[in-house]
């Protein structure tokens, strides 16, 4: 699911090389946090939060096999 994410955002902000995700995991929930730059969380969240709903979405349709809920959070690089 890590690498889902990574891919999505990474083509949607102008700074790719600020992309930072990480993925903790128990046994009932996978936990993906995506860290963007400042200046990028508006792409990815997008207006009203479409695209997050839509990364959040692709992100559960891939875990759809795995019996383990999946949550995506999208916070800023400091």
């Amino acid at each position: 699911m890590k690498e889902v994410v990574e891919v999505i955002a990474r083509a949607l902000v102008d700074n790719p090389d600020q992309v930072l995700v990480t993925e903790t995991e128990n046994e009932r929930e996978v936990n993906i946090e995506l860290k963007v730059a400042q200046s990028d969380m508006g792409k990815v969240i997008g207006k009203q939060g479409r695209i997050a709903k839509a990364i959040r979405s692709v992100v559960k349709a891939a875990s759809s096999k795995e019996t383990k809920k999946v949550n995506v959070e999208i916070t800023n690089v400091e």
